[in-house]
């Protein structure tokens, strides 16, 4: 029987590789998880990384053990963002030609900055797998050689030297939570502790909408999965790679899902208490944690994975996260059609505490009465039980809610 296909000698190879290339990102205690979680947590910032994610250390791993004849040719990749960006920066850094094909709603700033970093940039299809077929027909037709974002041991080797990083930095570690996509970086990750840290545990978190690992491990070997809309693009990957599977169903690592509501809730609390930015993708392993931490014992760290977030997508996902936390509160009041009335219930509402945000009224109603007002409020609050203190106070004043 073959050996594994990536070993820890590998991924400390790639260690001496990247020595200089890419950075040595720090970690940093995450006291309000910790609180919530009853563990300790420890955060590991690959958000910092070069190029804003993990991707560089595969990357430029893989493109680095080129041949002459292959750097001649030029490297094509496909990408929702993050590799697209490694991809090309690591090209430049080797003085390479780079195509990346990505989706055509691919973020803005991950499309400015992989063109910043002067790979030819192409958009084609509306997922990942879409964009891999024409990066594929690409090399088929052009000699240039194909930079998988996940499926190649030198990609897994060059992701895996963040665990190399984790043990040192955090000795009493006991798991590391890992956003999963295609696999290359918890195949990485499960590499290094199999051989140097074997009571170490890695858990891969997939969005729920968009996981095909869950399928591809009870069938034994990777099967497409459906993809969902899900705010996690860097994790949407309908089919898990070999190499990557392989390790993973060998080692028996354990895949927890997280919904979209638990991903913009960790996304704002990584936000709020420990003042990151982290995209959707980047938050889910924190997002497990917030949502299980049974059977998490010793330290924890999370990886924040990337963070390259659209400004405008942030809006959103904080506004949802927002949501999902219970911090806004969506009413229907019933008042009296006459001078003074919604001014009387604005000022209770900020007696309670609320801050109102979006006031709409309307008269036509047919539950309303001829000298009636429907009275929609959008108020935000700082938690559940301060929105049902809102609530109370409004029918102790002789408010009407529906």
């Amino acid at each position: 029987m073959s050996g594994p296909v990536v070993t820890l000698a590998d991924v400390r190879r790639a260690a001496a590789l990247l020595d200089g290339v890419a950075i040595r990102t720090p970690v940093q205690p995450f006291r309000a998880l910790a609180e919530a979680a009853g563990v300790p947590v420890m955060l590991k910032l690959e958000n910092l990384q070069r190029a804003g994610s993990f991707k560089v250390r595969g990357a430029y791993t893989r493109i680095a053990g080129l041949a002459e004849a292959e750097r001649a040719a030029g490297v094509v990749a496909a990408s929702a963002g993050n590799h697209a960006q490694g991809v090309a920066l690591a090209a430049q850094l080797l003085g390479i030609d780079a195509v990346v094909y990505m989706p055509v709603d691919a973020p803005l700033p991950k499309l400015a900055a992989t063109r910043g970093y002067g790979a030819d940039v192409r958009l084609v299809g509306t997922s990942v797998d879409e964009a891999l077929v024409e990066a594929r027909a690409d090399a088929a037709r052009t000699g240039r050689v194909l930079i998988h974002p996940f499926d190649h041991p030198d990609v897994v080797a060059g992701q895996g030297t963040v665990a190399l990083e984790i043990l040192e930095q955090v000795p009493d570690v006991r798991t590391i939570l890992v956003p999963l996509g295609g696999g290359g970086l918890v195949a990485g990750i499960a590499t290094v502790l199999a051989e140097a840290a074997p009571h170490v545990r890695v858990v891969g978190v997939q969005a729920e909408i968009a996981a095909a690992y869950p399928r591809s491990i009870a069938a034994g070997h990777p099967v497409p999965g459906r993809l969902g809309p899900t705010m996690a693009d860097g994790i949407a990957v309908g089919t898990p790679g070999d190499v990557p599977f392989e390790i993973l169903d060998r080692l028996g690592v354990e895949v927890r899902t997280v919904s979209e509501e638990s991903l913009s809730r960790a996304l704002l609390l990584v936000a709020e208490r420990a003042k990151l930015v982290v995209e959707p993708s980047g938050a889910a392993g924190v997002a497990a944690l917030m949502d299980d931490p049974s059977g998490l014992e010793g330290t924890v760290v999370p990886l924040l994975t990337g963070g390259n977030i659209d400004p405008l997508l942030l809006m959103r996902v904080i506004q949802h996260g927002m949501v999902a936390a219970g911090r806004y509160l969506h009413l229907r009041v019933r008042v009296d059609d006459r001078p003074g009335a919604l001014a009387t219930l604005v000022q209770t509402v900020a007696a309670a505490g609320g801050n109102i945000i979006h006031v709409e009224h309307t008269h036509t109603d047919t539950t309303l009465g001829v000298f009636d007002v429907m009275v929609a409020l959008q108020v935000e609050a700082k938690g559940p039980d301060h929105c049902a203190q809102i609530v109370d106070h409004l029918r102790e004043a002789g408010f009407e809610i529906r």
